[in-house]
């Protein structure tokens, strides 16, 4: 089996993601202005790969989040328990009036020609009170670590957050832990909290101490700063505008070892072209283009982190943790919700090449 990132073999978690919980209100593909009913999905980028890994390739996760105790947060409390994950919680009280809440997210899936419209209430987040202190990171860690996740939308949160996950990742190192962080760059989150500067700044005091970085051309471009050709002028499966950027990457942060993201082509709202590329120890890996026909696309880019980090933690070859990315991600987007309804053989199928035929 490989060992290319150095993962210790046992621990009490898989991975622990640090980050925050939303819940994501969907209408299906009826806009919200005419909405009659809507869906709920409990989210958070972090949660959903810890959600991933845990139902559909049965590892031990954990996630250490904010609790509300109102009904929302009883809900959200049922969802993290019934996908197999840990909770680990700083609990806040609810005023019955103002808050702190647990953030809504407003995402409606489109249709063909219109595109899903995606928009949120954070008022008043109880994630983003959340600061160094809040974790006894040594008890969580006591039983053995192997992997902790975290990302750029819980640090955009506040100050706290941003150095919250700075604990934690030098408490996940000190434990022998893989460190991994989805850039997820938002600009809209970093307008309040001082604009790209403070983006780039942060993110790159974190990106310095990670192992493995998920982003794509985009993330690397507005969240770090690093140049990069124009990403409207090329193809959204050419994976040339990312591997011109990995270079500058490592040679500022040296300390990676991975660098992947997924590679889309949107030919329309339900019909997307899928790929993903990954630097994985200095060697580039690419995996094969397929076309989806898309149901939800929220969420994919989660999916494909989940399959990669599951590559690894179970010693699969780069090549085949690439590509058990790039097969979980395009089945998660043919599923409604956020998190995984995939099952570990229909992953494993699609990534040795297997097709949609009937399965009696």
């Amino acid at each position: 089996m490989a060992n290319v990132l150095g993962l210790r073999q046992q621990g009490a978690l898989d991975l622990l993601s640090l980050g925050g919980m939303v819940i994501r209100l969907d209408p299906g593909i009826v806009p919200f202005r005419k909405a009659g009913e809507l869906a709920i999905h409990v989210s958070g980028g972090e949660f959903n790969v810890a959600a991933n890994l845990a139902d559909c390739f049965g590892l031990r996760t954990g996630i250490a989040t904010a609790m509300v105790d109102y009904p929302i947060g009883d809900l959200v409390d049922e969802r993290i328990r019934a996908a197999g994950v840990q909770p680990f919680y700083r609990r806040f009280e609810h005023d019955d009036v103002s808050g702190p809440n647990i953030a809504t997210v407003y995402s409606d899936r489109g249709f063909g020609v219109r595109p899903p419209i995606v928009f949120y209430n954070r008022a008043d987040e109880a994630a983003a009170h959340l600061g160094p202190g809040d974790f006894d990171w040594s008890a969580i860690f006591a039983a053995g670590l192997r992997w902790f996740h975290t990302g750029g939308i819980f640090v955009a949160l506040s100050p706290g957050t941003a150095d919250l996950a700075l604990e934690g990742i030098e408490a996940a190192h000190s434990a022998g832990a893989i460190v991994s962080f989805d850039l997820n760059y938002r600009a809209k989150l970093w307008a309040s909290q001082g604009g790209p500067a403070r983006a780039r700044e942060v993110l790159g005091r974190i990106v310095e101490q990670v192992d493995v970085l998920v982003g794509n051309e985009e993330d690397l471009q507005d969240g770090l700063g690093i140049p990069g050709p124009s990403v409207a002028a090329a193809s959204g499966l050419d994976p040339g505008a990312f591997l011109a950027m990995i270079e500058q990457v490592v040679t500022r942060y040296p300390g990676i070892k991975v660098v992947a993201t997924t590679l889309r082509e949107v030919r329309s709202t339900n019909r997307h072209a899928w790929s993903a590329v990954g630097w994985i120890n200095g060697a580039v890996h690419v995996a094969p283009t397929v076309e989806l026909d898309v149901y939800d696309r929220v969420g994919g880019g989660d999916g494909f982190a989940s399959g990669l980090f599951y590559g690894f933690l179970s010693g699969a070859a780069p090549e085949e943790a690439l590509r058990l990315g790039w097969a979980h991600g395009a089945l998660l987007t043919t599923f409604p919700g956020d998190t995984t309804m995939a099952t570990l053989d229909q992953v494993r199928d699609l990534a040795r090449g297997g097709s949609a035929r009937i399965q009696r």
